[in-house]
């Protein structure tokens, strides 16, 4: 088990990039308060910051080397099986890094190879590459069988196309975790229940529905946390409704994060993620709310969303967030705990 910290470079509705300073200083700042696990991505565009914070933590003996799971991502637009390892050294070079601890790729959708983030044509539409996801992936094992990722996995996948990479011949290693969006309202109940019977980790990334953009949600539907049912669940239990969705997920074995940017709520995040894994412990729904949940809640979405239909691309402006999460990955058949020893709580 791990308290991580996503590392980003914009806040949610947010079109002004945070500062460099700002970032390395917030990164700095997650470490001291404890978090270990350190989930950034080429797409973020941060990881020389990232990476300059962690080297001072470990410069001044905060931290070592071994104590930090960091995370980085393959990006669509070097999906090519001959761009992968080169891609991944040019993370590890920005963060003066031998290493990732875990790499995934990013999104299952391959883009035209080259330095923008999105290309596009001529009329604006977004240039996509022919590549097989089982050769991008062959590649992504030859990134571990070289050392340069201790652990690799997959992010955005549907079952499809997990399939297709456990499916493969000669498959050498499959993929520790899937990230995904989920929250009560989009609990990926079939995924999820895949992902467990292949042994696959699912991490949720808006675990408390904050995605709210116009293309993809319906603007009618209620906000998440002010939705009655979890109001009335929380006033019972006597705990937030952002506590009772959480422990929701938590209780459906989802890997749950919640959001924050500023120095008190990290600090005070990890606190409340400490308390959430006693609450996890000692206290959970009774069947009655469990499934009251799980029937109650649907979906709020545009039945013409492209996105529930295809689930091919995310929330690609909601990269730029900076995430408070809990994360439990399973690594190569080990449960990785890294709780830092420096948490007052221990």
């Amino acid at each position: 088990t791990g308290l991580g910290f996503l590392c980003l470079k914009r806040l949610p509705g947010c079109q002004t990039p945070v500062s460099k300073s700002k970032t390395t200083e917030a990164t700095k700042i997650a470490i001291e308060a404890g978090f270990c696990h350190i989930d950034c991505a080429y797409a973020y565009q941060v990881e020389e910051e990232v990476g300059l914070a962690i080297r001072s933590e470990i410069a001044d003996g905060t931290v070592k080397r071994e104590d930090i799971l960091y995370t980085s991502k393959l990006w669509s637009t070097f999906h090519r099986p001959e761009l992968v390892q080169s891609f991944l050294k040019r993370s590890l070079k920005k963060l003066h890094f031998d290493y990732v601890d875990l790499y995934l790729i990013h999104i299952p959708t391959a883009m035209k190879p080259g330095e923008e983030l999105y290309p596009k044509d001529e009329n604006g539409k977004i240039l996509y590459d022919s590549v097989d996801l089982c050769a991008t992936w062959e590649a992504m094992e030859k990134c571990k069988d070289a050392g340069l990722a201790r652990s690799i996995g997959v992010s955005n996948f549907n079952r499809r196309q997990l399939e297709m990479i456990l499916n493969k011949p000669g498959l050498k290693y499959k993929p520790v975790c899937n990230q995904v969006e989920c929250h009560v309202y989009h609990n990926q109940k079939k995924l999820l229940d895949f992902c467990k019977s292949k042994d696959i980790v699912l991490v949720a990334f808006g675990a408390l529905g904050t995605q709210r953009e116009k293309r993809w949600v319906d603007q009618s539907s209620p906000v998440l946390l002010d939705d009655p049912v979890l109001g009335a669940l929380a006033k019972k239990h006597k705990r937030s409704p952002a506590l009772i969705a959480l422990r929701y997920q938590l209780q459906c074995g989802v890997v749950v994060p919640a959001k924050s940017f500023n120095e008190n709520r990290i600090k005070e995040n990890i606190q409340w993620h400490l308390c959430i894994c006693f609450y996890f412990l000692k206290w959970e729904f009774g069947s009655g709310d469990f499934y009251f949940i799980r029937d109650d809640f649907i979906l709020h979405f545009p039945q013409s969303s492209i996105y529930f239909n295809i689930h091919i691309f995310i929330h690609f402006e909601f990269f730029h967030l900076l995430t408070i999460s809990i994360c439990i990955v399973h690594l190569n058949g080990l449960f990785m705990f890294s709780f830092s020893s420096r948490s007052t709580f221990f």
